[in-house]
């Protein structure tokens, strides 16, 4: 199995290349801009410190810069740091008029399909959480009370949505699962891993790298694609589906949590948010599951005879994806 895997994983790789698939097959981070109001500031003058953290896409920024409103100045207060694969900005922001009643906007999201976390912390205690998206690239600074976390929800949804590693690894697990019990059995089992790892990762209980945890990700596809096209009906994972998609979902956590160790989560509902973000990647989840399903059935009601080799050619497709994924990424690793 062990040399099956390596030889697929060099061949399909190296097959890939030809096409110049992107090396960044996993979910598309967010950015977090948090803004404070600065304690001592004088009533008159109200100042903010600033943190802009842009999480690097292929070793690239995107072209997104936060825009204050009108009034305010800037004064940067720090040198720019890249940590966890993102660069990190202090500044300290001075408005003649505060925050309160202007927008802050994020130029050039449009164009992406990034979203950005904004957190806003007034100086009596108001606070904000919301999430800034392409078609919604501002917020009004208003008279809202406590912080919604909310958008952690959205956040989980798209980060599976957006998660091609992840979307493949799910359907890939669909190859294996023939009744409906064995289907809730495997969702089941991937949900709890990933729940687990996910909130012991958000609560800085336990972490493990985000490169390796990438690299292997990828490599669990592949693994998937080898079972099912060399093994059939009689590998392991067609006789114990359930417990690999749960061994494979506590990688998958540390995956998910990717996204909340760039933003973090609030003090105040700190529980309430992660609860909220792991809702959301069960919603995508469920979603890809459900509109695979529809499509099978709509295939069954056709009564058109599939060839089993088309019935394989996803098997292909998505394993050789993986393995390129998995040789970019852990070439990155040594590199």
């Amino acid at each position: 199995m062990i040399r099956g895997l390596l030889r697929f994983c060099i061949a399909a790789g190296a097959g890939a290349t030809l096409f110049a698939m992107p090396a960044a097959g996993h979910e598309v981070r967010p950015a977090y801009l948090q803004i404070s109001a600065v304690a001592d500031a004088a009533e008159e003058s109200p100042a903010y410190d600033v943190l802009w953290k842009q999480p690097l896409t292929g070793g690239r920024l995107l072209p997104l810069v936060p825009v204050f409103p009108e009034g305010c100045t800037v004064e940067a207060t720090g040198v720019d740091a890249v940590a966890s694969a993102a660069l990190v900005r202090r500044s300290r922001l001075h408005c003649a008029h505060g925050l309160r009643g202007g927008a802050v906007a994020v130029d050039g999201l449009a164009g992406t399909i990034t979203d950005v976390m904004l957190h806003v912390t007034l100086a009596d205690g108001t606070q904000l959480t919301q999430l800034l998206k392409p078609t919604a690239p501002a917020a009004v600074i208003g008279d809202g009370g406590a912080a919604s976390v909310l958008a952690y929800l959205g956040l989980g949804v798209e980060h599976l949505l957006l998660g091609f590693d992840h979307i493949l690894f799910v359907l890939s697990l669909l190859f294996f699962v023939t009744r409906p019990a064995a289907l809730v059995k495997t969702v089941t089992a991937f949900t709890v891993a990933h729940s687990i790892t996910l909130g012991l990762a958000a609560l800085e209980l336990a972490r493990l790298p985000a490169a390796p945890v990438e690299a292997v990700i990828a490599l669990s596809i592949v693994f998937l694609a080898v079972e099912k096209l060399r093994g059939g009906n009689r590998s392991l994972t067609a006789e114990h589906t359930w417990l690999v998609a749960f061994a494979f979902g506590l990688l998958h956590g540390f995956g998910f949590a990717g996204a909340l160790a760039d933003i973090g989560l609030p003090k105040d509902n700190a529980l309430w948010a992660l609860f909220l973000f792991n809702v959301g990647v069960e919603i995508g989840q469920l979603a890809i599951v459900a509109v695979a399903l529809a499509l099978l059935w709509v295939l069954r009601r056709t009564g058109i005879r599939v060839p089993p080799r088309l019935v394989e050619a996803p098997l292909y497709a998505s394993g050789s994806i993986a393995a390129y994924w998995f040789v970019s990424r852990a070439a990155a690793i040594v590199a």
